[in-house]
């Protein structure tokens, strides 16, 4: 419990962080092996994370980013998206359910039937909205893994996200969410944190 309470209050938004500090694929690839443990809904795994190590391709969604300092000096920028049409593998996913035989061939096809019933008809407003959503909780789960591993991240919304899908070619059926820069933070510049409100201030109970 106080190693999870000293994780979270560790983790801040980084404005800034410390050039040249490299990030390898197998560092990265350790958080993600936390991530894959997100919850999803229907455990469909809508998230997918788009992983910018090269500097020139850096350059490119830091133009997106107006510029934003921290997108140079990031060790990697990652790009979180949402699949809209993620209820579409719920057939490929369920697969290893039947293949332990925790459901049956039956079973198995109405799952499948459930789900995609489910998505398809509430339409493409909830669709995208669910791609927000799963992708989101995951992104979450993806800084304070990073925190965990001694990597500092701050998630961003100020930036192009037209221009960010033509840069990566991100295809339609996913929502570019957002953007998450990571690397070593400058704790000398950091702001105090800000006013956070009381329980009572965001909580309402029902009884």
């Amino acid at each position: 419990m106080t190693e999870f309470l000293d994780l979270v209050k560790a983790r801040r938004s980084a404005s800034n962080f410390h050039e040249g500090k490299s990030i390898t694929k197998a560092e990265l690839n350790s958080i993600f092996e936390t991530v894959k443990l997100a919850p999803s809904a229907f455990n469909l795994q809508h998230s997918r994370y788009i992983v910018v190590l090269d500097n020139d391709r850096k350059e490119e969604i830091r133009t997106a980013a107006n510029g934003q300092y921290k997108v140079k000096s990031a060790s990697a920028v990652i790009i979180v998206v949402g699949d809209k049409l993620a209820y579409k593998q719920a057939g490929a996913i369920y697969e290893g359910l039947q293949m332990l035989g925790i459901v049956n061939k039956q079973e198995y096809d109405h799952l499948v039937q459930d789900t995609t019933s489910f998505y398809e008809q509430r339409g493409e407003a909830f669709q995208k909205e669910e791609a927000i959503r799963n992708a989101s909780l995951s992104a979450m789960l993806f800084m304070l893994a990073a925190k965990n591993h001694g990597w500092d991240t701050c998630p961003m919304i100020g930036f192009d996200h037209k221009q960010v899908r033509n840069v990566l070619q991100i295809p339609d059926n996913e929502e570019v969410v957002l953007m998450i820069t990571i690397g070593k933070e400058k704790t000398d510049s950091r702001q105090p944190r800000g006013y956070r409100k009381t329980v009572g201030e965001f909580v309402k109970y029902v009884e």
